[in-house]
């Protein structure tokens, strides 16, 4: 049986030829379940764009009137913790991109949650944006609203300059009611 394994990888892993042509099915069928070859082990699903995830708060006032703060960047909080900590855990760097990935994956473009697994997606985002909004934000809100704004990642040397790049998308999320926050 192992001279049949490592021949049908060899193969697999050979430069085209009549046999492995022949019997391409064959080989694949026996590779690509447990011995598939590929790069994330040494670039696990690089990011083609950088996102910067914004955020602004809502507090309705005694009076009726409704206070929005300006907007503040969530991504620039973190990558400042980072570059300002020897030792950064992969909750500083990831966090925020994660969630917003598994916004993303679950929601699709028209954020609204269908499953529960969406729903929960959708959570823990607010969550994290309403945890790093009270944290940075005197007083108190009600309501957090996320702005994505996706920019291309510039190709090293290229003549663009120093020119920021344009965006290639401005996601506005809706208003989401939080638990009142408050420093």
């Amino acid at each position: 049986m192992s001279f049949v394994h490592v021949l049908l990888v060899f193969l697999h892993v050979a430069p085209a030829n009549t046999v492995s042509k022949r019997y391409s099915p064959l080989i694949n069928a026996w590779v690509y379940p447990f011995f598939e070859q590929n790069w994330r082990l040494f670039a696990p699903d690089p990011e083609s764009v950088n996102r910067q995830i914004l955020a602004r708060t809502a507090h309705n006032g005694p009076d009726g009137s409704v206070q929005v703060s300006p907007w503040f960047d969530l991504t620039a909080v973190d990558r400042s913790a980072v570059a300002h900590d020897p030792f950064p855990s992969h909750t500083a760097q990831n966090m925020l991109r994660r969630a917003w990935a598994g916004y993303v994956d679950s929601h699709g473009g028209d954020d609204k949650a269908r499953t529960e697994r969406a729903l929960m997606m959708q959570k823990y985002l607010v969550n994290i944006a309403a945890d790093r909004a009270a944290a940075r934000r005197n007083g108190t809100f009600d309501f957090i609203q996320l702005r994505v704004v996706t920019l291309p990642i510039p190709v090293p040397g290229s003549a663009a300059g120093n020119r920021p790049p344009t965006p290639v998308d401005n996601r506005l999320l809706p208003w989401w009611k939080v638990t009142r926050h408050a420093k």
